[in-house]
């Protein structure tokens, strides 16, 4: 209650590290904490919602992997996921609160990759139109320095930018925190292109698989004399539609081409997609 005090405007960081510590200290303290921070994110006054998400992210910092394990189960994410939504609270909940919310859930995306539940929640929000479009994560917001950062970090594969990423956490001075938000921003920023150039890749690859496949199919059956009008006009929309992947095909394997097995994935799928379009010109020419 005194750490998300809705009569105070500033946050009472003493109050927040406290609470932190019985989190901590308590067996079960993860487990409940979460039960009164979301009961606290869903209230109706502004301020106290927002201090509570102050608070949850602090214990996101500080709390570690039982912490962790907790938030990202749906029992906890559906409770964020009432303040958005106008089935539940999405109505009254203030635009600060809900941005702020939005904010939360994309920031996990991020820094925990292999939730999945977290990324599936997100995911449905965007599917449902309530987030539509990721959110710029603010680059002036200082909290107290993070505890030592969960394994599977962004920051583990660059040795140079974690070190200096704890070097200005460490410091007293706002402007050396302002720069680690701002170093976090740009390593978000650099994974986020990275996913997508994975789902990207992933998807156009299991396009061409499907299209592929379909194409042989029905050409076996014009081969045999055996094709419906209409499933001719199928077969010449999926050739014209692999036509139209090769260039993107070329693309993606000038991004992949530092990621050897990536590479090798999309030069697979163009040599299927090259022999299929083959295999149609010449069944098709021959009749």
């Amino acid at each position: 209650d005194e750490a998300t005090d809705p009569s105070v405007s500033e946050e009472n960081w003493e109050c927040i590290q406290r609470f932190c510590e019985q989190v901590n200290a308590a067996t079960e303290g993860p487990c409940f904490a979460l039960r009164l921070l979301a009961h606290k994110i869903q209230s109706p006054q502004e301020r106290e919602a927002l201090h509570a998400l102050t608070v949850l992210e602090t214990c996101v910092n500080n709390c570690g992997d039982r912490f962790h394990s907790e938030m990202a189960k749906f029992r906890f994410l559906n409770e964020l996921i009432k303040v958005l939504s106008p089935k539940y609270y999405g109505i009254w909940s203030s635009e600060k609160v809900k941005s702020r919310v939005t904010e939360v859930i994309f920031s996990w995306t991020v820094w925990f990759p292999q939730e999945v539940k977290i990324q599936d929640a997100y995911q449905m929000l965007k599917k449902q139109g309530i987030v539509k479009e990721d959110p710029k994560l603010p680059e002036d917001k200082i909290l107290p320095p993070p505890s030592p950062r969960p394994q599977n970090s962004i920051f583990d594969t660059d040795e140079e930018k974690s070190k200096l990423l704890a070097r200005l956490l460490k410091s007293s001075h706002p402007e050396d925190l302002q720069a680690a938000n701002c170093l976090i921003q740009s390593v978000v920023r650099e994974e986020q292109e990275k996913s997508a150039q994975v789902s990207r890749r992933v998807n156009t690859i299991s396009e061409v698989s499907e299209n592929v496949k379909r194409m042989d199919e029905l050409l076996e059956s014009y081969r045999r004399r055996e094709l419906s009008p209409a499933d001719q006009e199928t077969l010449q929309a999926l050739s014209r539609r692999c036509e139209k992947l090769r260039p993107r095909l070329f693309r993606l394997a000038s991004a992949a081409a530092p990621d050897e097995e990536a590479l090798a994935e999309i030069l697979q799928a163009n040599d299927k997609l090259s022999w299929a379009l083959g295999q149609y010109r010449q069944v098709v020419a021959s009749q």
